[in-house]
């Protein structure tokens, strides 16, 4: 399968929906979703890099399809509120590295290696 921009997984999502989905979930239940798998992907995280442990019996799920879940679940919302990603995420990026271009490098901490 070729490469998907963000455009792409967009217009992916748009047509899935519309063939098989039926329609959008409302905004609030879409938003609900997102906080659901993003939960589930905590979980997974917590249990593999933090330090809680698994339950007897649990099986831990696969983050790379939790990640794609809230991905897929993002795109609903953004879709649903007429936002283009891929203008979006431009935005956003050139706002990080104006606010933050010497935050990070001047962070004593990211350069502890003793903290975990």
């Amino acid at each position: 399968m070729a490469e998907i921009t963000l455009a792409d997984a967009q217009q992916l999502v748009d047509d899935w929906i519309n063939r098989l989905g039926v329609r959008y979930f409302s905004e609030l239940t879409n938003l609900a979703q997102l906080t659901e798998e993003v939960g589930e992907l905590a979980r997974i995280l917590s249990r593999r890099f933090g330090d809680q442990s698994a339950k007897p019996g649990e099986k831990l799920g696969d983050a790379g399809d939790e990640l794609a879940d809230v991905l897929f679940v993002t795109i609903c919302l953004a879709n649903q509120m007429g936002i283009n990603l891929t203008e979006a995420f431009e935005r956003n990026l050139v706002k990080k590295t104006v606010r933050d271009h010497d935050r990070h490098r001047n962070n004593p901490k990211l350069y502890d290696d003793d903290r975990r």
